[in-house]
């Protein structure tokens, strides 16, 4: 599903989720930017990556979560060179704060409402 821009899917059961919640500082955000989209590409050629969600409002409070096959693939990215690096240069510049919270997905579903491209739901 099409959300915004934004690819929704339906993770399957045993799945994980990586939900990064997190507070932007006002530095180097053209860095940043560029840095999370190298991340998100990283990310997608991983060998377990189901997708990615995220927003971010106009204080800097963001939610990401990222859905991997399983916990060692969710470990290879923790653990991915390119994304340890990027990992301690937003430590000390792009973030104030973060927290990490690592779950199992139980089920998942969607519902799309009238406003929606339905095609796009139909999809998931």
């Amino acid at each position: 599903m099409v959300i915004g821009g934004m690819v929704l899917i339906n993770p399957p059961p045993g799945s994980i989720a990586v939900i990064f919640i997190s507070g932007r500082s006002s530095l180097d955000a053209d860095g940043y930017d560029q840095a999370s989209e190298a991340m998100v590409n990283a990310a997608a050629a991983m060998d377990g990556y189901l997708g990615i969600a995220s927003v971010r409002d106009d204080h800097g409070i963001g939610i990401t979560v990222s859905w991997w096959r399983d916990e060692a693939a969710a470990r290879a990215w923790r653990d991915d060179p390119d994304h340890t690096r990027i990992r301690e240069r937003g430590r000390a510049i792009w973030y104030d704060w973060y927290r990490v919270v690592i779950t199992t997905v139980d089920r998942s579903y969607n519902w799309c409402g009238r406003q929606a491209d339905q095609g796009d739901a139909l999809k998931s």
